[in-house]
């Protein structure tokens, strides 16, 4: 990954693309930090493969979101294609890596892998920002609306609908991607993140 300073990925976090931006507005650098995340939690997921349960185990909802190949498109890139065709701003990214870490933190059984992980990707995008109607964002993700809609559906049940996502929250992710730029992330800062969301999860139930 690029060398990012804090500074600047703090400042971009922040930004809000204006709609008469030029198409060759380079994407910003929250888009690299989050792949790098994304990335590690695949790789994660395909050393826990071994001990996870038969996928025909899960559930239609959970199934819903593997493909039957897997994209030939890095994480990154697809990251990059949303951003420049529905100019998706930094702060809806965060809150759409918000989500994908939430949703793992409801269903534990569901791991990011090379065949979901561009589905819920672009899914956490489009419940987080609702910008263009979800044929558009179909295809940007190289989906029929069919298939977006009802990929919508199920991440929204996943979700139990837990969407609100309270400022210190962000903020809190926010300080990770900070970290991850400083000192290269790591698991344990994941995890405490983690704990961070857990307590919102929660709290909404009372």
């Amino acid at each position: 990954m690029t060398s990012i300073s804090p500074s600047r990925l703090r400042s971009d976090l922040y930004t809000f693309p204006s709609h008469d931006d030029d198409s060759q507005t380079p994407p910003p650098l929250a888009i690299s930090v989050l792949a790098s995340l994304l990335d590690r939690a695949v790789a994660r997921s395909r050393l826990l493969a071994a001990s996870s349960a038969d996928p025909s185990s899960m559930d239609a909802r959970r199934r819903a979101f593997d493909s039957r190949r897997v994209l030939d498109m890095s994480i990154q890139s697809f990251l990059e294609r949303i951003f420049r065709y529905a100019r998706v701003a930094p702060p809806v990214f965060v809150v759409a890596y918000v989500y994908l870490d939430r949703l793992c933190h409801l269903n534990p059984g569901l791991r990011l892998s090379p065949w979901n992980v561009h589905q819920l990707t672009i899914t956490s995008v489009v419940v987080a920002s609702k910008t263009y109607k979800n044929s558009y964002f179909a295809k940007v993700g190289g989906l029929t609306t069919k298939e977006m809609n009802s990929l919508e559906l199920h991440f929204l049940f996943l979700m139990r609908f837990k969407l609100q996502v309270s400022l210190s929250v962000f903020d809190s992710y926010c300080r990770h991607l900070e970290r991850e730029v400083s000192f290269g992330g790591g698991y344990q800062i994941e995890r405490s993140l983690r704990s961070v969301c857990a307590v919102e999860i929660f709290s909404g139930d009372d």
